[in-house]
């Protein structure tokens, strides 16, 4: 395939995972607010934000930005659940040192979704939704038949 069909398809790919983590970003940051507002320490309010993004991204993602969803549901979901806790765990990290330097918790939220957001795509695109290897059935090869003299 010429390189550049491959770019155009990787650029319209990545257009798609931006709009599905735009969603996503809005999904987290309501949900964190909602929760914070209820009176729910603000690490645990992440992780449940986070958590409810990541399932709203994960059908997202399968169905129109990755376009596998005739992808085995289970392997496809563990993989796609592992990168999220990854990405959960950068994300705390970063809030934490945001918050202890002094920012907001909603601004401090909104940045660490952001700087998770470069490892989250490489690992959904290479790993979580990567495209399974075809697999070709091999087919017999015609053999000439040698002639008798």
């Amino acid at each position: 395939m010429p390189l550049r069909i491959v770019r155009s398809l990787l650029e319209r790919q990545f257009l798609r995972f931006c709009a599905v983590g735009g969603s996503g970003y809005a999904v987290n940051l309501a949900v964190y607010a909602a929760l914070l507002a209820a009176g729910l320490h603000y690490l645990a309010a992440a992780a449940i934000a986070f958590l409810v993004a990541a399932a709203s991204n994960y059908l997202w993602n399968r169905t129109w930005t990755f376009r596998t969803s005739g992808a085995p549901v289970l392997g496809q979901g563990v993989r796609a659940l592992v990168v999220s806790g990854l990405s959960l765990g950068a994300n705390q990290l970063f809030l934490l040192v945001l918050v202890a330097a002094g920012a907001g918790h909603l601004t401090a939220q909104a940045v660490a979704i952001l700087l998770v957001t470069p490892f989250s795509f490489t690992a959904n695109k290479l790993w979580a939704f990567a495209e399974s290897e075809r697999r070709v059935e091999p087919q017999p090869v015609p053999v000439p038949a040698r002639r008798r003299d």
